[in-house]
C-alpha cells in the first residue's frame, strides 16, 4: 500500500487520562501517516510532510481524524427494538429483548439482522465492537461470515444459558460446549475475528453452564470473556437467590475463574466496595453503557469509586436497551451523568475520547485505540455538517480541545464522513 498522509485536525489519547495529565493529543494542523495499514506517524503536518516528501497527501483541512470508536457492549440481535422504553430490565427482556432474539433461529433473518448491525456500527465510526451474539449456531454462523466480509474489527460468541430465559433460547451444558468448540475452531482469530465466551448473566447459567465456559476460556487462552453484572437492583436479588453460596454477584463469576485481563463486565452499577477491589485486582474491564442504565432506569454509575478503586472502565452502547450506535452520545451521556451523581467524576474530552476509544482497545487486547507507530490504522474522519450548529462551533472555537468537547455534545452519525480499519475504508 502507498504511504498516505491525512491532513486535518487530530485527536487522540494515547495516555491515560484517569492517571496521567497530558493524556490528549491535539493537532490543530495534524497529519496521520499511514502505511500498509498501520500508523507510522502523527504529527504536526509541516514536520511530517517534510520528512515524508514522497507520501500520498490527503488534504482534509477541515475535517477531523479521532482513532476509531470501541463499543464494548453491544447486542447485534436486539437492532429493531431500539426504543423499547419504560420498563426495567427483566421486564424489558421478557417483553421485548427475548421475543426477538428467538427470532434468530431463522438463520436468514440473523443474517439481514447482521447485515443492518454492521452497517450501523461503521456508519457511526465505531471500528472495533464486542458483540453479544445469539443463541443459535446458525445465527453466529451468518454473523461471523458477515462480520469477516465487513472489515471491522469484531468479538463475538454464542450466548449461552441454560434457566430462565424463554426455553427455545436454552441449551444444554454438553451441547453448548460442543458448538463453542465448533465456532471457536471456524472463526477464532480469523482475520480481524475474536471469539468471545459469552453465557448471558448469571441468572441465566447453571453452576455447569458456567464450568463449561471455565473449561472453554482455559483451553484456548486468547478468547475473550463478557457478560453483564450488576446492572439492575432486582437482578441483583435474584442472582442472590439463585446462588446462595455466593457473597456478591462477583464472586459468582469468580468460581469459575472468569474474572480477568480479557473478561469485560457490563453496566456494574451496583457495586459494593469489595467488588471493585477484586475487579481492580484482576484486570477485568467494566464497560459502562451510560444510555442503556438511564433508558432502562437501571441507576448511576459510580465512576469515582470505580477510578479510585482502579478498576478499567470503557464504554458500550448496549443497543437495544441502548439507544443507539453513537459513541459520541454514550460519551456526552456518560459526562452528562457524572455530573448529576452525588458523587460524580468531573470528565473532560480527553476522558471521554479515551473511554471511547483507547480505553476499548485496551480490554480488548486490540492494538488500536490511538495513533501511535505501530498501531493499526483504525479511524474515523469526522467534518461538521454544512450549516450545522456543530459548524458555527467549529469557527469560533478558541483551540482543539474545545472543538473535541463540541465534537462529543453536537456529532453525530451525520458527522461521519468515513471509517477506516487498518488503514481501509469501510
Amino acid at each position: 500500500m502507498t504511504r498516505r498522509l491525512y491532513r486535518a485536525t487530530v485527536f487522540a489519547t494515547p495516555r491515560n487520562p484517569f492517571r496521567e495529565a497530558r493524556a490528549l493529543e491535539a493537532f490543530a494542523d495534524g497529519a496521520l501517516l499511514v502505511n500498509d495499514g498501520q500508523v507510522q506517524a502523527c504529527g504536526e503536518f509541516s514536520a511530517i510532510a517534510n520528512a515524508n516528501p514522497n507520501a500520498e497527501i490527503h488534504d482534509w483541512r477541515g475535517s477531523f481524524l479521532l482513532p476509531g470508536f470501541v463499543d464494548t457492549h453491544v447486542h447485534f440481535p436486539q437492532v429493531r427494538i431500539i426504543g423499547a422504553l419504560g420498563e426495567p430490565l427483566l421486564d424489558w427482556l421478557k417483553h421485548s429483548a427475548l421475543p426477538e432474539e428467538a427470532r434468530m433461529a431463522d438463520a436468514s433473518y440473523a443474517r439481514l439482522i447482521a447485515r443492518e448491525f454492521l452497517s450501523a456500527l461503521a456508519r457511526h465510526g465505531t471500528t472495533t465492537a464486542l458483540v453479544f451474539g445469539a443463541h443459535f449456531v446458525p445465527a453466529m454462523e451468518a454473523f461471523f461470515e458477515e462480520a469477516g466480509s465487513s472489515g471491522l474489527r469484531i468479538a463475538s460468541g454464542l450466548v449461552l444459558s441454560d434457566r430462565n430465559l424463554l426455553p427455545v433460547l436454552h441449551t444444554s451444558p454438553d451441547a453448548a460446549y460442543e458448538q463453542s468448540q465448533t465456532l471457536i475452531s471456524r472463526h477464532h482469530a480469523k482475520g480481524l475475528l475474536t471469539y468471545a465466551v459469552t453465557p448471558r448473566f448469571a441468572l441465566s447459567n447453571s453452576d455447569a453452564m458456567l464450568d463449561v465456559c471455565r473449561s472453554i476460556m482455559a483451553e484456548t487462552p486468547s478468547l475473550l470473556f463478557q457478560t453483564h453484572l450488576n446492572e439492575n437492583q432486582q437482578e441483583v436479588m435474584a442472582v442472590a437467590r439463585e446462588f446462595p453460596w455466593a457473597s456478591d454477584y462477583l464472586a459468582v463469576y469468580e468460581k469459575f475463574g472468569l474474572v480477568g485481563e480479557r473478561s469485560v463486565l457490563a453496566h456494574n452499577v451496583h457495586a459494593s466496595n469489595s467488588e471493585l477491589q477484586r475487579l481492580a485486582a484482576s484486570g477485568a474491564t467494566v464497560a459502562h453503557c451510560p444510555v442503556s442504565n438511564a433508558s432502562l432506569g437501571s441507576g448511576l454509575f459510580a465512576m469515582t469509586r470505580h477510578v479510585h478503586a482502579g478498576v478499567r472502565i470503557a464504554l458500550g452502547t448496549d443497543v437495544g436497551a441502548g439507544t443507539g450506535f453513537d459513541m459520541l452520545k454514550e460519551g456526552l451521556q456518560a459526562y452528562l451523568m457524572q455530573r448529576l451523581c452525588p458523587d460524580g467524576y468531573g470528565l473532560t474530552p480527553a476522558h471521554l475520547l479515551y473511554l471511547a476509544t483507547r480505553a476499548g482497545a485496551e480490554a480488548l487486547g486490540a492494538n488500536a485505540g490511538d495513533f501511535a507507530p505501530g498501531r493499526s490504522a483504525d479511524f474515523v474522519r469526522i467534518q461538521a455538517p454544512e450549516g450545522s450548529v456543530l459548524q458555527a462551533v467549529q469557527k469560533n472555537a478558541e483551540s482543539p480541545e474545545r472543538m473535541l468537547a463540541a465534537i462529543f455534545t453536537l456529532g453525530g452519525a451525520e458527522s461521519i464522513l468515513s471509517t477506516w480499519v487498518a488503514g481501509r475504508q469501510v
